[in-house]
Order: C-alpha cells, then sequence, then structure tokens
C-alpha cells in the first residue's frame, strides 16, 4: 500500500534577458537570435516544474522598470536573468532594486564551446559575449548592496551547469515551502533539552512559517472521535507497511491506530504540514496514554511529507521538512555511538522515522517501556537505505539567527540495535571521534534530519537563499 505524498511548492519565476537596443539596427539578425536563446531557458526552466512569469528581453531602463512592477505584481520567488549579449547594467538594477527582498539568479551561458575566430564577425562575437557584462553587473549588485547568484556555463550541453541552475530552482522551491509552513506545536518541550527551546517569533521570522500551538485535548476529542473503520483502516496500512514483530499486543496496536487516526484528523483540520510533539503525562493518565501511541501515527505522517519531530524539537522539524522537499526522506535522528573497529557513527532515534527510505519493510515493535519517557506501546525500527545519505541539523546561535549544519556520508551494512529505535551506520570522511566533535562544536543541537542522497550543495543554494549561516562538517 503507497502513501500518498504532500504536493511540493511550485515556484513562481520570473524570468527575463538582456540587450542593447543599440545593436538592433546595427545587426538586424541579432535580436531574433538572442530571442531564441530566451526560449531554450523559459523551456529548461518550465521542466523544473516551475511557473516562468515573463518580463521579455530587455533593453531600456523604461522596460526595466516594467519587468520590475509586473514581477512584484506577480509575486515571483525567484528572479531569473539571462544576459544574452552585451547589456549596461542600467538594464539589470532597476528590476532588482524593485524587488530587493527576492533572489535574483543570474545566467551567464554561451551558446557555443568557442566561436570560430578568424570567421567570426562582430554581430556572431555579439551572439557569443555573455561573459563581457556579468562583472558589471555584478559590480552593481554588490555596490548597491543586493544578493545575487551566478551559473557560468554553456547554454546546451552542459549537465553541470543546468544541474546548479535546476539546485537554485529546487532551493527556490523548498524556501517557499518553508513559507508556507504550518508547523503544529503540541505539548511541551522535553524537560532539560536546553538545546531545543526556540522563540517562535524567531523561527516565524526567519522562516516564514506560522506556529499553531496545540493543547494535547485537541488531540484527545480526535481520538475520541475515530471510529472503528478508521482503526482498521489504519491497521490495514499498518499491515502492509510494516513486518509485525511477535512482540506487538493487539491492545497496543489497536491502541496506536486509533492514536494515529486521531492524529491525522488533528493534521487535517489545523491544515499542518509539520508537527513537533512532546507530552510527558503522569501515572498512565489520558495524556500519558496518548503520548505513548504517536509514534506509528507520526512515522505514518511523515512518510505522507508531513515530518514529525519528537520531543517537540520544532527546529528538527524544519530541519525535517526541508529534507523531504529535497527528495531525501528525513528522519529524526541524533548521534547514538562510536563504532572505532568498523570506522562508523550509529544514528538513530525512537521514532518518528521517515518509511519511504528505509532499507527494507519496517519493523514495528512492542515496547515495554520508552526509555527516558512515561507509557509503553509500539515503535518503529528500520536502517537507513545503504548508500549515500546526508544529515542535516538546524540551531541556534547566541544572537538569536538560525544556522544550518549538514554533513554527507554513507549509510552502511551491518547489525544495528534492535530496540525499537530507527537506526543506522553511517560512515562519513573523517573518523568517528573526529565528526562528533566538530559536529558538536559547530554548536549543533543533539537532532538532525538524516535522508538519502548527498545534497550539500543544494543545502548551500537554499542557505544562501534563505541568508542563513551554514558550515558543512564533511563531503562525500
Amino acid at each position: 500500500m503507497d502513501i500518498q505524498h504532500r504536493s511540493l511548492a511550485q515556484p513562481n519565476i520570473g524570468l527575463f534577458g538582456i540587450g542593447l537596443a543599440a545593436y538592433w539596427d546595427q545587426f538586424p539578425d541579432l535580436k531574433p537570435r538572442l530571442e531564441g536563446y530566451m526560449d531554450t531557458v523559459a523551456n529548461r526552466l518550465s521542466s523544473y516544474g516551475s511557473r516562468l512569469v515573463s518580463g521579455g528581453l530587455v533593453d531600456s531602463e523604461h522596460q526595466a522598470e516594467k519587468t520590475a512592477g509586473a514581477f512584484r505584481a506577480a509575486s515571483v520567488d525567484l528572479i531569473v536573468c539571462y544576459v544574452t549579449t552585451y547589456a549596461t547594467s542600467s538594464t539589470v538594477l532597476p528590476i532588482a532594486l524593485r524587488n530587493s527582498d527576492t533572489p535574483i539568479l543570474i545566467l551567464n551561458l554561451q551558446p557555443t564551446a568557442a566561436m570560430d575566430y578568424p570567421h567570426t564577425d562582430t554581430a556572431e562575437w555579439l551572439a557569443n559575449c555573455q561573459a563581457c557584462c556579468v562583472p558589471e553587473i555584478a559590480a552593481a549588485f554588490f555596490r548597491s548592496g543586493l544578493r545575487f547568484n551566478v551559473v557560468s556555463g554553456q547554454l546546451e550541453n552542459d549537465s553541470k551547469a543546468w544541474e546548479a541552475i535546476e539546485g537554485w530552482i529546487r532551493a527556490t522551491a523548498v524556501k517557499k515551502t518553508l513559507n508556507s509552513n504550518r508547523c503544529g506545536f503540541l505539548g511541551h518541550y522535553y524537560p532539560g533539552m536546553l538545546d531545543m527551546y526556540s522563540d517562535f517569533t524567531m523561527l516565524s521570522s526567519q522562516t516564514g512559517m506560522h506556529v499553531e500551538i496545540l493543547e494535547m485535548d485537541d488531540l484527545q476529542v480526535r481520538v475520541d472521535a475515530v471510529t472503528s473503520d478508521d482503526i482498521h483502516r489504519v491497521k490495514d496500512q499498518a499491515a502492509a507497511l510494516f513486518e509485525f514483530d511477535e512482540t506487538v499486543n493487539p491492545e497496543s496496536l489497536d491502541w496506536s491506530c486509533r492514536v494515529a487516526a486521531g492524529l491525522q484528523r488533528l493534521v487535517d483540520d489545523f491544515s499542518l504540514t509539520s508537527l513537533a510533539y512532546y507530552y510527558r503525562g503522569l501515572a498512565e493518565n489520558a495524556n500519558e496514554r496518548l503520548q505513548s501511541g504517536l509514534i506509528l501515527g507520526s512515522s505514518l505522517l511523515t512518510a505522507q511529507g508531513i515530518p514529525c519531530s519528537g520531543e517537540a524539537d520544532i527546529k528538527n522539524a524544519v530541519a525535517m521538512l526541508i529534507m523531504d522537499s529535497l527528495g531525501a526522506g528525513g528522519s529524526f535522528t541524533e548521534l547514538y555511538g562510536m563504532d572505532f573497529n568498523e570506522n562508523f557513527v550509529l544514528m538513530g532515534h525512537d521514532g518518528p522515522g521517515h518509511l519511504a527510505i528505509s532499507d527494507k519493510k519496517p519493523i514495528l515493535r512492542g515496547l515495554g517501556l520508552y526509555h527516558g519517557k512515561r507509557g509503553h506501546g509500539v515503535s518503529v525500527e528500520f536502517n537507513v537505505q545503504h548508500g549515500p545519505v546526508t544529515i542535516l541539523g538546524l540551531t541556534q546561535t547566541a544572537d538569536g539567527k538560525l544556522k544550518f549544519n549538514a554533513a554527507e556520508g554513507e549509510s552502511i551494512p551491518g547489525p544495528i540495535l534492535q530496540i525499537g529505535n530507527t537506526n543506522s551506520r553511517i560512515r562519513f570522511a573523517l573518523e568517528p571521534a573526529e565528526f562528533v566533535t566538530r559536529w558538536a562544536e559547530a554548536g549543533q543541537t543533539h537532532h538532525c534530519a538524516l535522508g538519502v542522497g548527498h545534497h550539500a550543495s543544494r543545502i548551500r543554494r537554499l542557505a544562501r537563499i534563505m541568508d542563513l549561516p551554514l558550515n558543512v562538517i564533511c563531503e562525500a
């Protein structure tokens, strides 16, 4: 049984080209040729799942003002300037200034790998002199205090350049996803975990997210309203997705399925796109029973692209959402131990795992206790797919600024702990002790999001677009 994944944000891209009006009468065939280049760029950008707002070929300051207004009216998420030939920086700066809160990407893509120098006339040179004015534009932006990014390469047959451009589009989509993130905060932080405590206003102002503060009562009324049909539906879904260990008893399974159905109603009713949760409870009261039944439901939601972060680590819910939006998954993870014999770090957690990145059918295991937490019930156990992985953490600096930490590594085969937790053997380019030392010295909270694939380059682009610091501990 497949889990329906939420749809990703589709960014609005404002695309325009630049040229010099003085050339058109001098070289009548040049402008149509440059517009053909523009069509090539537009088609490639559209293929990356973006909506294009065309600003045309801008060749004057007056036209630049009109394009600037059109982009503002369309609320574009990224402005892409394709340099078709030499153009003055005055055709670009007004567009950037009138949209100073929108990231801008300058494309320096040459149509040919090299000119046939002895047989190239002025018109042909102008059709290939994209690089000429890129420093001029960059200097104007730099002196104006505007942030910008540049991709240089060939217009066609250049996978490196177009992978970079696609990376900027994906980073823009992730930023838009974060801007519209509605993160539920259910319960309270795990007491004493000082690294996780955060200012909700700071989170909202730096990511654009909304924090919906929820009571356990909000969940309880929805769990109480769950029907037997709802429970059977979740149980059928669990049977299709998990291997049931013999330690799973019917009562605990029924309760976890009931809570999972209630949790789905909570997410639907509040239009949540992520969730941070924890509640301690007391003496097997109603709230303790609720929190003890959350792991199954939160893992199912995480697999839908609605990441759930235990112990109420809301910053890690954001990191998990980023990794999921990059197509990497994003499991709730922390350091478990160092293996000096086989040179890896054991990483995992007691809930919620991203089922889509398991190396095989996850195990649903019954636990008589949750270590460090009250209650008992079922838990999810699996190992992340073997191969390249990335971990992403979101922490907070002393001056209240969010900061990314990331590292690339490899998930390797071998035995893992069979304690009802997700856990994986992760080998980094650094020795285990050196890696953990650098990870800790970066000020990272003890949680992070673990995803498949290597994504440091995409995370760099996201950090630049969001104007947040990033520390990449190691790359593969």
